[in-house]
C-alpha cells in the first residue's frame, strides 16, 4: 500500500512538471490555458494529499476556476492571427534559458532551507498558547491571533490591488450578456447554492480545523464570477451602489483595524485580543474578511475587463 501511495505521488509530481512545461512553452495559446487549468486541478489534489482540503478547495476555485476564466477571456480578445508553427525551444532562447537556470537554483536553495528547518518547528509553542487564542485550531490561531498583523497586511495588499485595477479599468457597464454563453445561466443557478454551502462550511470549520476566511472567500468569489458571467449581479454595475460596494470591499480590513485598535485601547497592546472576547471577535473578522475577499475576486474580474 505504501509503494502504491509513493507511485501515485511520483506520477502526480511528474504530471505537474509536464503541465507546467506545456503551459509555459506550448506552441498554442488555448492548449497552454487548458494546461494551466488542469495544473490547478492537480495542485488541488496535491493539497488533498498533504491533508489540507481547505487549501485544495481554494486552489481549485482560484487556480482552475477564476484564473482560468480570466485567461480564457483574455485569449478571446487577442487578435486572431495564426500562431507560428515553428518556435525556438526554451534552450535555444538565451533569456528563457537564464530564467530556467535561475528558477532551478532557487528551487535547490528553497529545498536546502526546508531541509534545515527545525523539527517539529513551532508546533509545541503554538499548542501551549492555543487556549488563550479563542479558537481550537492551530492554523486559525496563528493567522488571526499569533500573527494577526501579517494577515491584516495581506488583506490590505489585496484591497490596494483592487483599487489599482479599478483605477485602470473602463467605465461601469454590463460584463457579459447571459445569451452570449448558452447553458451557463442554468448551470450557475444550479451550482451557486453549492458555492454558498461550501463557503459557510469552510468558515465554520476554521474555528476547529483547517479552513477560515481565505478559502471560504475564494470559493464564494469563484461562484460570484460565474454570476458575473451571466450578468446575475447587475447592482455591481450601477453607480448608485458603488458606495455600498466600496464599504463591503473594505469591510474585512476595517474589522481587522477595529479589533486591533480596540485591543490597543483595552490592553495597551496593538492587536491584543482579550481572551473572553477572542472567539466572537475572530468570528466577526472571519465573516467580514471572507465577504471582502469574495467581492475582491469579483471586482478583479469585473473591473479588469478591458474596454471594447
Amino acid at each position: 500500500m505504501m509503494a502504491l501511495s509513493w507511485a501515485f505521488d511520483l506520477l502526480l509530481a511528474v504530471g505537474l512538471i509536464w503541465l507546467a512545461w506545456q503551459t509555459l512553452f506550448g506552441h498554442h495559446r488555448f492548449a497552454a490555458v487548458v494546461s494551466f487549468m488542469v495544473f490547478g486541478l492537480l495542485m488541488a489534489l496535491v493539497w488533498v494529499r498533504l491533508s489540507a482540503p481547505d487549501i485544495a478547495l481554494a486552489e481549485a476555485a482560484i487556480g482552475a476556476g477564476v484564473t482560468g476564466a480570466l485567461l480564457l477571456s483574455a485569449l478571446g480578445r487577442l487578435p486572431r492571427h495564426p500562431e507560428p508553427r515553428h518556435l525556438l525551444r526554451p534552450w535555444q532562447r538565451p533569456l528563457q534559458l537564464q530564467a530556467l537556470a535561475a528558477a532551478g537554483m532557487l528551487a535547490v536553495w528553497l529545498g536546502w532551507v526546508a531541509h534545515r528547518l527545525p523539527r517539529p518547528g513551532l508546533a509545541r509553542e503554538v499548542a501551549s498558547d492555543l487556549a488563550a487564542t479563542g479558537v481550537a485550531h492551530e492554523v486559525t490561531a496563528v493567522l488571526l491571533n499569533l500573527r494577526g498583523l501579517d494577515t491584516l497586511l495581506e488583506v490590505a495588499v489585496m484591497l490596494t490591488a483592487v483599487a489599482l485595477v479599478w483605477s485602470l479599468g473602463p467605465a461601469l457597464r454590463s460584463f457579459a450578456p447571459a445569451t452570449a454563453l448558452p447553458g451557463l445561466p442554468a448551470l450557475t443557478h444550479l451550482l451557486h447554492p453549492l458555492f454558498l454551502l461550501v463557503s459557510a462550511y469552510l468558515l465554520w470549520r476554521g474555528s476547529h480545523a483547517p479552513g477560515g476566511a481565505f478559502p471560504a472567500g475564494a470559493v464564494l468569489g469563484a461562484g460570484g464570477v460565474l454570476l458575473l458571467l451571466t450578468d446575475s449581479v447587475p447592482w455591481m454595475h450601477r453607480e448608485r451602489y458603488q458606495r455600498r460596494l466600496r464599504a463591503l470591499l473594505a469591510a474585512g480590513l476595517m474589522m481587522f483595524l477595529a479589533v486591533a485598535l480596540g485591543g490597543l485601547l483595552i490592553t495597551g497592546t496593538f492587536f491584543a485580543i482579550p481572551t473572553p472576547l477572542a472567539a466572537p471577535l475572530i468570528l466577526a473578522i472571519e465573516v467580514a474578511t471572507a465577504l471582502s475577499i469574495a467581492l475582491m475576486m469579483m471586482a478583479f474580474y469585473l473591473y479588469g475587463e478591458p474596454g471594447r
